[in-house]
């Protein structure tokens, strides 16, 4: 009875041990947690970013009123708990979590819109114009509404399309009814496996097609369409319409790539640059002036103030009875409104509206503006409003940029104040101004660098140097020109201001022309694995939001992230089994690609995934040192003792399948045609898109499909189709290659938009 006793008084006793050592375990977890509680809504943005980051990498489509449930859920019971710290702290993170996933479920529903189902040749479309973006070489690109297909009949009609239009097309702009041959093919999607979704980002704009135009583009009669469009669409429409008349008198003015540069800051359209000096400012590292963004607004923001407040100043009543300070910066609050709509409202500028609104409206409420809070208050609103912009590089590079300036700016406040009230010369507001501008430049790149690197697989060692010289020359010459270009120009002398922004903007072409012509200048890297890209990403947050000492095991994190792409494992096979089109990549890092010239994009993608500089080598007999062995039937390859076969033709199956591991082929097998290889051919290639796969001594060690990461999504189809020329229309079978629609994905084009 005694033992009996003992057994059931001690039982209690040792789970009430086992609980209150995890209580105590949880308040010392919880008590570093309590002392940064000022920083809290800091996190707030961030786990919104998980949210939605989640929804993007999910394989499968919730509910929208499961997601409601469950929000309400978590608000009733956290409202009920909110005596109890302990309970409270992970209902609101799992809220937060949930609100952002819910954010990007509902954008997503909220901009469905009809997608094409079927590619077209030689369709008749006529359309509303509510967008024209001027290309290199007086090409253009245009947006279509509200459109009418006259030879076909359409199921569903896409919302929008987007044509390139053909060469020597009639000047077009915002509102005109246009009508033209065009061909056409739904949204692509990645070319590479967890690559850049174009059919994504077409999806939140509510592109159904894209494609390009062919023969005489004819402009109806009864063009403006802003009678029936509603007051929002109508003025949409005019500033369009203001943007490109703005955009072309640059250009008159300054011809080239000068005028080029000065349409990209002031329209904000970069399509009209040449690819060479796009290609030179991505490698010095200089891409970022080439978007209105944070630089910009805050340089227009700040000489509308200066220019305002010195006027008003003259005014000795105004300036002695009135709050002149204020006054101007309404005045510079509306400026930036203003360059706003004008260079289009991309997301680094709509980031830097409200950071530079919610800056002067500080100055208004005489109240400190510049801080953590005012950054995550701003990232906040675009990710609710636009969170399928947190997939973007231009979002996370501006955010990584500014959270670090302001990191930055919140150790360095009280130095520099102290320093500038020290009495000394004229040389002292020199040496401060160097040092600051050396520290942001420095303090931006580094910030970015990782972003840079893992969607554009581009390092840049010399952009330290590259924006020494040419942010000075932005500052003080091109964008006081540019403003002063802007006002001059209902006066018909806008030239005067033009071409001296002309002389800046050529000499930072120069600089940039220079800096990428250096070598190691845009040097190729391979991206992070996603744990790897996470980790550097959570690192940096943790060091940047956080203030006590451990702060700095965010370090840990960004070097974990760095150590992945530096001993990334790149597969060593991509195939397109839907193109035909093949890249092996050797042991020693060569790669080798199947020829021809279709499909550049995804060449050009392939071969920066696998971080190659230069053309790769051509699969041909002989290739690899002569390891490659090709006929007219197709290739063989042994490559880490798994054979490998390319095959081209029929023909080639008995012998291709009795002895490859691997067989590769641009046709459709009949089924059950090889039992002893891995088979990836056409009906593959269109079913799950392209295959990335990763070999080991003698066998496959994984394949990773497009279809399998992109998961059950709207915009992810479940089987791709291929352009096939209609049969009444065979004169379409020479069309233009893909490139010709001008897919222009962010991860393939320009790192600020």
């Amino acid at each position: 009875m005694s033992l009996e006793g003992d057994c059931t008084s001690s039982t209690p006793s040792k789970w009430e041990a086992l609980n209150v050592a995890a209580r105590r375990g949880w308040e010392l977890v919880l008590q570093p947690f309590l002392a940064e509680r000022e920083r809290w809504p800091l996190w707030l943005p961030v786990l919104c970013g998980i949210g939605i980051a989640v929804y993007f990498a999910s394989a499968v489509e919730i509910g929208l009123p499961a997601l409601i449930i469950a929000f309400l859920a978590v608000v009733s019971l956290a409202f009920g708990l909110r005596k109890n710290t302990n309970a409270l702290i992970p209902l609101m993170v799992v809220g937060a979590l949930l609100a952002g996933f819910g954010a990007a479920s509902i954008r997503s529903q909220i901009v469905a819109a009809p997608l094409l189902e079927r590619p077209l040749s030689m369709a008749l479309v006529s359309g509303l114009v509510a967008h024209v973006e001027p290309l290199e070489q007086d090409g253009a690109r245009v947006i279509l509404e509200r459109l009418s297909f006259e030879n076909r009949t359409l199921q569903s009609v896409p919302q929008r399309i987007r044509l390139r239009l053909p060469p020597k097309s009639p000047t077009i702009v915002p509102g005109d009814r246009i009508r033209l041959y065009a061909s056409l093919m739904p949204p692509t999607g990645p070319v590479i496996p967890g690559g850049f979704d174009f059919a994504r980002q077409a999806w939140f704009q509510k592109l159904g097609a894209i494609g390009y135009g062919m023969g005489q583009v004819e402009i109806l009669d009864g063009t403006d369409a802003d009678v029936d469009a509603g007051f929002v669409d109508g003025l949409a429409k005019s500033i369009a319409r203001l943007r490109l008349h703005i955009t072309k008198r640059i250009q008159t003015e300054l011809p080239g790539d000068s005028g080029a540069v000065a349409s990209a800051l002031i329209t904000g359209g970069e399509r009209a640059i040449s690819k060479p000096l796009l290609e030179a400012y991505r490698d010095s590292g200089l891409a970022h002036l080439l978007s209105v963004s944070g630089l910009h607004m805050s340089l227009v923001a700040g000489l509308v103030f200066v220019g305002l407040r010195a006027l008003l100043a003259l005014i000795g009543p105004l300036a002695l009875n009135y709050p002149i300070k204020k006054w101007t910066a309404v005045g510079a609050a509306l400026a930036t409104l203003f360059y706003l709509f004008l260079s289009g409202a991309f997301v680094p500028t709509q980031r830097s509206f409200l950071m530079t609104g919610i800056v002067l409206l500080g100055v208004v409420l005489d109240r400190q503006a510049i801080s953590m809070r005012l950054v995550a208050w701003a990232a906040l609103a675009i990710l609710l409003t636009q969170p399928e912009s947190l997939t973007g590089a231009s979002f996370q590079m501006s955010f990584a940029a500014v959270l670090a300036l302001v990191a930055v700016y919140e150790i360095a406040q009280a130095p520099v104040s102290d320093w500038r009230r020290q009495k000394g010369g004229w040389w002292r507001g020199v040496i401060l101004y160097v040092a600051l501008l050396a520290l942001s430049s420095l303090v931006a790149s580094f910030a970015t660098a990782p972003f840079s690197a893992h969607h554009f697989n581009r390092f840049n060692p010399y952009g330290l140097a590259s924006n020494m010289l040419a942010v000075p020359l932005s500052g003080m010459l091109v964008m006081p020109a540019a403003l002063a270009s802007v006002l001059l120009m209902p006066l018909g002398l806008e030239r005067l201001a033009l071409i001296p922004m002309g002389w800046g903007v050529d000499m930072i072409n120069a600089i940039a022309y220079e800096t990428a012509s250096w070598p190691g200048a845009g040097l190729a890297v391979p991206s992070f694995s996603p744990s790897g890209f996470a980790a550097l990403v959570g690192g940096g947050l943790w060091l940047l939001l956080m203030r006590k000492a451990w702060r700095y095991l965010g370090v840990l994190g960004i070097c974990f992230g760095i150590s992945t792409a530096i001993f990334a494992r790149l597969p060593d096979l991509l195939v397109d089994g839907g193109n035909g089109l093949a890249a092996i990549r050797l042991e020693d890092g060569r790669v080798l690609m199947t020829p021809g010239k279709q499909e550049p994009i995804t060449r050009q993608a392939w071969q920066r995934y696998l971080a190659i500089d230069g053309e790769a080598e051509v699969i041909a007999d002989g290739a690899a040192g002569g390891r490659v062995r090709c006929d007219s039937l197709g290739c063989r390859l042994s490559l880490k003792d798994v054979a490998l076969a390319l095959t081209y033709r029929p023909e080639a199956l008995p012998e291709d399948c009795a002895s490859a591991d691997l067989l590769l082929a641009p046709f459709s097998l009949p089924k059950g045609a090889c039992q002893r290889p891995t088979v990836i051919d056409r009906r593959q290639g269109l079913g799950k898109g392209p295959h990335a796969i990763w070999l080991e001594q003698g066998k496959i060690l994984r394949i990773e499909t497009v279809k399998e990461k992109r998961g059950h999504h709207p915009w992810a189809p479940e089987k791709r189709k291929r352009t096939k020329p209609d049969e009444e229309y065979p004169e379409t079978k020479n069309a233009p290659e893909r490139q010709d629609l001008e897919m222009d994905a962010e991860s393939f084009a320009k790192p600020n938009r």
